[in-house]
């Protein structure tokens, strides 16, 4: 059975870092010590169209009278995949697709990117 996952709107898929197991310092952490921190970083797996915008020259027409099918307008995000994502963690949802730990966060919650020029060579 083939499926995909859509990402909606401004959202964006981004698979976590591995759990650093050990501080700069030398201690072990504990298991879950990591996820208490404010903000994370990881690879955008793939991003939503955008902020969806109203097209303006649908906008001086009188939307009752006859109901048309255009396609949506986007603003376009920053984020691309194979992007480095640093974010919030507190605006981010957990969630699992085929037996892959992701987070889906808001694009309003992205702090930084990091672009590669080979993205390709990156794993």
């Amino acid at each position: 059975m083939d499926r995909e996952l859509i990402i909606i709107g401004d959202r964006v898929l981004i698979r976590l870092d591995n759990e650093k197991e050990m501080t700069n310092s030398g201690l072990y952490l504990p298991q879950g010590a990591y996820e208490k921190e404010k903000v994370h970083s990881g690879k955008v797996i793939k991003t939503g169209p955008g902020i969806p915008v109203a097209d303006p020259q649908e906008l001086h027409k009188e939307s009752w009278k006859q109901p048309t099918e255009t396609e949506a307008k986007y603003v376009p995000l920053q984020a691309k995949v194979h992007d480095r994502a640093i974010f919030l963690r507190n605006s981010a949802i957990d969630m699992e697709f085929e037996n892959t730990k992701y987070v889906i966060v808001p694009h309003s919650a992205i702090l930084a990117l990091i672009r590669y020029d080979n993205p390709e060579d990156l794993i």
